[in-house]
């Protein structure tokens, strides 16, 4: 089974170019598999799209330009047809800018409608709160509301997010936003983005054939774990690694200390699925009751789901090869995605109510019918997510 990686735009490109840093280090095991890239699949547009989402979605008017989509899915295509079994895309993107917004929208509805049986895994890097751009309400309104439609999982990887939990690993105390952007650069940040994805997505010895073959399983076995129902989708992602035989259980406590346990309304969050992945020494002693009892509660796992936990294990750690370690990497399908999307939903209806820059969207092709859509969307999914615990 064959999966197709697609990156878009600065953040897409500078994710996927740290995962394949990883993944083709040569004393990977399977290093020798052929991942290397087509020059023709780099695919270069000449203009922005002026962190406009309607901009990017619905393409520049210039013949050049209006071709990029189509340039794009034709590459795609002749990378299918090249497979013997075609079975995802992975989808690298960002949240801010009209490309990451708007054409990797688009291009997520566009795979979804030519290859509906193929998979579509998002991963999905949302701005700082504090603001990159005063669009970017209404475009992650608008994006996230598309992935929501096309997509069948979204890893969402919240800046803001990152930084606390990231400070949080490392044994810091910082308490403003700015003040930890000055400590974590951004490279750091999309260097712990590939490092989820090798956790979660290279190859695991508990997934192998009998006769010890990987054929790719790994992202559509996580969707399978953790997006039990088809209206929650959006995916919390932690990691920890430690060198030496630190205890799987200390670094379980390490990673729940910085999970998002209550809403801004001190609502509970809760999870109705988890993913665990152990790599490295002693990864087969993973699975016990005492430790797999905490990560449910410590993830505050749904009731009415009966196997809300799935694990895999693998005696290689991928992230750290030159020295016995141990990567911890949990995926849950966790409530606090909530705190996220009231923000976008709240900052975006103030900003429509007021007619706020709405004539560029105008401009570029959206209808009022894309924004109402989009609010109805989002608005679903927080009901579902805050109704999680009463299935």
């Amino acid at each position: 089974m064959s999966t197709i990686w697609l990156q878009v735009r600065q953040c897409g490109n500078q994710v996927g170019q740290e995962w394949w840093k990883l993944i083709a280090n040569e004393r990977a095991p399977n290093s020798a598999v052929d991942r290397s890239f087509r020059e023709s699949n780099v695919l270069i547009g000449l203009r922005g799209r002026g962190n406009n989402w309607a901009f990017g979605y619905h393409r520049l008017r210039t013949e050049d330009e209006d071709s990029l989509l189509h340039r794009t899915m034709d590459s795609f295509r002749k990378e299918v047809e090249q497979r013997d079994s075609y079975s995802a895309v992975i989808l690298l993107h960002s949240l801010s800018g009209g490309t990451g917004y708007g054409l990797g929208a688009r291009l997520c509805e566009s795979i979804r409608k030519d290859f509906p049986m193929g998979y579509i895994l998002s991963v999905t890097v949302a701005p700082h709160q504090a603001g990159e751009s005063p669009l970017q309400h209404f475009n992650s309104l608008l994006c996230l509301s598309w992935f929501q439609r096309y997509a069948d999982g979204v890893l969402l990887f919240h800046n803001d997010d990152m930084l606390r939990s990231m400070h949080a690993l490392f044994g810091k105390k910082t308490e403003h936003i700015s003040a930890l952007q000055a400590q974590i650069s951004l490279y750091d940040m999309n260097t712990h983005i590939a490092s989820c994805l090798a956790g979660l997505m290279y190859p695991v010895s508990s997934l192998r054939t009998r006769s010890g073959v990987s054929i790719g399983l790994e992202p559509w076995e996580l969707l399978r774990s953790v997006c039990p129902v088809p209206t929650t989708k959006f995916l919390y992602t932690s990691q920890m690694n430690k060198r030496g035989n630190a205890s799987w259980d200390s670094m379980l406590s390490s990673i729940v200390r910085t999970l998002p346990h209550h809403s801004s309304t001190r609502n509970i969050h809760q999870s109705t699925a988890v993913l665990a992945v152990a790599r490295g020494n002693g990864a087969d002693t993973f699975n016990c009751s005492p430790f797999m009892m905490k990560m449910k509660q410590g993830y505050g796992c749904v009731s009415w789901n009966p196997h809300p936990l799935d694990y895999w294990t693998d005696p290689w750690n991928i992230v750290d090869l030159t020295s016995p370690s141990r990567l911890l990497t949990i995926c849950a399908n966790h409530s606090s995605v909530l705190d996220y999307m009231q923000r976008v939903l709240e900052k975006a209806r103030t900003m429509y109510d007021a007619h706020a820059y709405l004539h560029w969207y105008w401009k570029h092709g959206c209808e009022e019918g894309d924004f109402l859509q989009a609010f109805e969307i989002l608005d679903s999914v927080v009901k579902e997510y805050s109704a999680a615990g009463d299935h």
